[in-house]
């Protein structure tokens, strides 16, 4: 069990006691954030409140992409299985969001009754109506992967021409947010992607190597990720389609793309891909697939060790902007009259919240980032009443305050606790398993790896080379000196670095000379990370001279 007591008097006097980091951080929320979001209407505005199903939920994936790139694909090619509601084709399928999960047998779960199952982190979601509820289900099935992970497809979002047109055929509804909730049937597409972008440890934007253009659409869901960038991947699918030149061409143009939609000073990771279980097209790329495949997963992998530290990071960024949501609403409320002009004055304080921003910036020391969007929050206050806000109430924010600066700390020392107890926390199973292990794992047979499978000694090919150069360094006694070694191995131009780890693997009866066979070695793994490869951090027992395999026994 874990516990930490905290320094201010009240916690001497009633010590917290918590057994996870989940129950720490439900504990802070209902007794510190959650009252300040409820004075100051936070769920109105921003977010629903959280429920203990948010703080217990499995790590979740949300798949976000253009019609036909591949996300349902994608997530059968993880689970090595089909899923219940799974319909793939060329034209938009998934018209559903589809939260795929574990259960002890397949079936599916309409929306109506996910949103009432309190184990489920879906309550919430009943806000956005039956509208979205009809085109929301889960399909729970037993399969190793979703004991770990959680996944969620979404609706192909419409691009090019099918954008244009369903844009025509609704001329009659003014502004795109109108566009948007009659495309997917009557709901605000991306505020549920907004509310399932908090909760969510991982988004992933699948693009078509093929079909690269950014629709307005599309753009808009991604603008509607902001503040979300670091749980962000995007994946460059069915790029086996397309050659080597055109692939690098691709991927520019949607660097390109990207760097215009999201605007982080960090470039966002992008995996370069086939991700599904057909022969590849064009196979000239497929050793950067492969380690893009492997980069992806471990990527998917580290999120169930990682889930409290997320779960943590969220709260606190919740934290934040409900202090300066609870700043904004006290600000208007002491600059509105008590009897008369109180419409005239409410429309001019929701036409200069600018200045209301930057004034509560410069008196609180908060940063710009931290505020919620103006023009959203400004269409927002246009339906409330000024007049019934609450005044700013120091003992709610100094609740919070307390709670970022001393609860958040004893929480972290939790988190790294319980991240020791569990290193090998990882989703399992599926195609995280088949690659990684036997002759088609990443890398096998190749660089340090090579000739792990054969009788011979993979060294003694090159070795009469090797010899040739052994006997120019003037050995005694069969050997040579790690000066004499040295003037050969620096001519590979590798840093010193690189060149004193080879010389500590190719010593191995470890007496500071090199005979022939050591000195073959060197060479050996020179070559092999002259070709790129990394080396290995213990020698592999196939690259062991076979004169020497006794004395490492």
């Amino acid at each position: 069990m874990f516990s930490w007591l905290g320094t201010d008097d009240r916690r001497k006097k009633d010590p917290e006691v918590f057994a996870t980091v989940s129950e720490g951080l439900k504990k802070l929320y209902k007794t510190k954030l959650l009252p300040l979001e409820e004075c100051y209407k936070f769920h109105e505005f921003h977010s629903p409140a959280l429920e203990d199903a948010d703080f217990d939920n499995k790590p979740m994936v949300l798949l976000v992409g253009q019609y036909s790139t591949g996300k349902t694909s994608f997530i059968r090619y993880l689970l090595e299985q089909d899923f219940p509601g799974m319909r793939i084709g060329p034209e938009p399928t998934t018209d559903s969001f589809i939260a795929v999960m574990h259960g002890d047998t397949e079936g599916v779960v309409p929306g109506n009754a996910l949103v009432v199952d309190p184990k489920k982190p879906f309550r919430k979601l009943n806000a956005f109506g039956n509208a979205f509820l009809n085109r929301f289900v889960c399909a729970q099935l037993p399969n190793p992967v979703l004991e770990s992970i959680s996944v969620i497809d979404t609706p192909g979002i419409l691009s090019g021409e099918k954008q244009r047109i369903s844009r025509d055929l609704t001329e009659d509804l003014s502004g795109y947010s109108r566009l948007r909730r009659c495309r997917y049937g009557g709901y605000d597409f991306a505020a549920v992607l907004e509310w399932f972008a908090e909760r969510v440890d991982r988004i992933i934007l699948l693009f078509d190597a093929h079909k690269l253009d950014i629709s307005d659409e599309f753009s808009d869901v991604i603008k509607a990720l902001k503040n979300h960038e670091d749980k962000i991947r995007v994946v460059l699918n069915k790029a086996d389609q397309i050659e080597t030149q055109q692939l690098m061409r691709v991927y520019g143009a949607l660097m390109w793309s990207l760097g215009k939609i999201v605007n982080t000073p960090e470039v966002i990771r992008v995996y370069i891909g086939s991700f599904w279980s057909h022969p590849l097209l064009i196979p000239d790329n497929r050793k950067l697939f492969e380690a893009e495949e492997q980069d992806l997963f471990k990527d998917i992998q580290s999120l169930p060790r990682n889930a409290a530290l997320r779960k943590l990071n969220d709260l606190i960024k919740r934290a934040r902007l409900a202090k300066v949501h609870a700043y904004i609403i006290s600000s208007l409320k002491k600059e509105m009259p008590t009897v008369f002009g109180k419409d005239n004055k409410k429309k001019e304080l929701i036409a200069s919240l600018g200045d209301i921003y930057v004034r509560i910036e410069r008196e609180h020391q908060i940063s710009p980032g931290d505020f919620p969007n103006l023009k959203r929050m400004q269409d927002q206050l246009q339906s409330q009443d000024l007049t019934k806000f609450p005044p700013l109430k120091g003992k709610l924010l100094e609740a919070v305050d307390d709670m970022l600066t001393n609860d958040i700390a004893g929480l972290m020392v939790l988190v790294r606790q319980e991240e020791n107890l569990r290193p090998n926390a990882a989703v399992k199973g599926g195609a995280f398993t088949n690659t990684l292990n036997g002759p088609f794992g990443y890398g096998y047979g190749e660089g340090a790896g090579e000739g792990i499978d054969e009788a011979e000694w993979v060294v003694a090919r090159d070795k009469p080379a090797y010899d040739e150069i052994f006997y120019t360094l003037s050995p005694v006694n069969g050997k040579v000196t790690g000066a004499n070694v040295k003037r050969e191995m620096v001519k590979s131009k590798l840093p010193n670095t690189v060149l004193g780890k080879i010389w500590k693997l190719a010593d191995i009866d470890k007496d500071g000379l090199l005979d022939d066979e050591e000195f073959a070695l060197a060479n050996h793994l020179i070559k092999v990370k002259l070709e790129g490869h990394e080396l290995p951090a213990e020698l592999p027992a196939h690259l062991i001279p076979p004169s020497k395999r006794k004395l490492v026994e």
